[in-house]
């Protein structure tokens, strides 16, 4: 214990003079995809605005310069061609950011396919090893049996429809040539009963129209008829 107690003490002046050897702070965790890709954003609108701050900037200083002469001019000049310059220059960094920002999004992108490659993949096995489970309950020859019974019972049930629909009352001594006299008689007779009347026909041997009133004697001579 008394040994313990002095490694103890020994350490503390140790730490007293020379200091104690600080912990190494815990890593920070790396931004994700879409929290680049919000910084990114921010950064770019920061950019578009000190573009449009350039621009207004280079509009005033454009009227300045019609309107003035001399050193004032070339100082306005000057002062333009600076914000030109620093225009520029944003210009150029948001490219860039744009160009960086495209190429997160499509590392999103493909991270997002592989999640959804993942996923059903895994959809697949599932279902893959549930038809597999299913597959065992069925039986080959249990599916041919089915089929030959219900062959059968739609066999059997035919020939009961069959034997229902047959005719009890009807001959079996039947002469089909006695039946195609009959029809023959049959479509005669509808014939003569399908006939118009003679009343009801029309014909050209009409009466002639009577030439004299009724009482006068007429001459029936051809000479008379061409004298009227």
């Amino acid at each position: 214990r008394r040994g313990t107690h002095n490694t103890n003490a020994n350490t503390i002046r140790m730490n007293r003079i020379f200091g104690k050897k600080k912990e190494p702070a815990p890593a920070k965790a790396a931004p994700t995809l879409d929290q680049a890709n919000e910084r990114m954003d921010s950064r770019a609108k920061a950019y578009e605005q000190k573009i449009a701050d350039c621009d207004k900037q280079l509009r005033a200083l454009k009227e300045k310069i019609k309107t003035t002469r001399g050193s004032a001019k070339s100082n306005y000049e000057r002062r333009a061609m600076d914000v030109l310059k620093r225009k520029r220059l944003y210009e150029q960094q948001l490219d860039q950011l744009m160009a960086q920002q495209f190429n997160i999004e499509q590392t999103a992108f493909g991270v997002e396919s592989a999640a959804m490659t993942v996923a059903t993949l895994g959809a697949m096995k599932g279902a893959n090893q549930q038809l597999k489970e299913k597959m065992k309950e069925l039986n080959i020859d249990d599916v041919d049996d089915v089929q030959d019974d219900l062959a059968e019972l739609m066999e059997e049930m035919n020939e009961v429809n069959e034997s229902l629909a047959r005719s009890y009352a009807m001959p079996e001594d039947i002469d089909e040539a006695d039946l195609e006299a009959e029809l023959d008689l049959l479509e005669d007779e509808f014939e003569e009963v399908d006939a118009v009347p003679s009343y009801l026909q029309e014909t050209d041997s009409l009466p002639a129209q009577p030439t004299s009133l009724p009482g006068e004697s007429v001459d029936a001579s051809p000479a008379a008829a061409v004298s009227s």
